[in-house]
C-alpha cells in the first residue's frame, strides 16, 4: 500500500491509498479518482514526505511508556479506584440490574457489587431509588 498527497484542480488537497504506485497511474488515467469535495476528475500528486521509522536501535534511546502503566494523576487514580473496586466487591456481571434491585428489596443481604447494565435497565434503577452509579472503567470481561 502506498499514501499519496493529491490534489485536484480547484486546489482542494487530499490523501489517499493505493495498492501500488501502478494501481494509482491506472486509475489516475481512468479518471477514476475523484476529490472529496468537489467531485473533480482532474487530480495531481503534490509533495509529500515519506514516513522514514528510525532505526531500530534508534527507538531504544527513547523511553517509552508501558500502555499498563498510568502515565498521568488522572489515570493513577483511575487504576486506584479500579483496585479499590475489584479488591472490596464483588462482580455480578450482566446479573449486576438483578442483583441490585434484589438486595434493595430485602430479598438478598446488602454487600457490595459491580457488574453491568444496560441504559434502560440502570434508568429504571435509578428511578426506583435503588442506590447506584456508573464506574468509569470496563468491566474486565471486555479489558484487553
Amino acid at each position: 500500500m502506498i499514501s499519496y498527497s493529491l490534489q485536484c484542480s480547484n486546489s482542494h488537497g487530499f490523501d489517499s491509498w493505493f495498492q501500488s504506485a501502478e494501481g494509482y497511474e491506472s486509475l489516475a488515467s481512468a479518471g477514476r479518482i475523484n476529490c472529496p469535495i468537489c467531485g473533480d476528475s482532474a487530480i495531481d500528486k503534490t509533495l509529500m514526505a515519506p514516513a522514514v521509522r528510525p532505526a531500530r536501535n534508534a527507538g531504544e534511546a527513547r523511553a517509552k511508556p508501558k500502555l499498563s502503566e498510568p502515565t498521568t494523576e488522572l489515570e493513577a487514580a483511575m487504576t486506584e479506584l479500579r483496585r479499590q473496586v475489584e479488591a472490596n466487591s464483588e462482580y455480578v456481571g450482566l446479573n449486576f440490574a438483578a442483583e441490585a434491585r434484589r438486595m434493595h428489596d430485602g430479598e438478598i443481604d446488602q454487600r457490595a457489587i459491580y457488574g453491568e447494565a444496560k441504559p434502560a435497565e440502570a434508568r429504571a434503577l435509578i428511578e426506583d431509588g435503588v442506590p447506584v452509579a456508573p464506574l468509569p472503567f470496563m468491566p474486565p470481561r471486555k479489558a484487553n
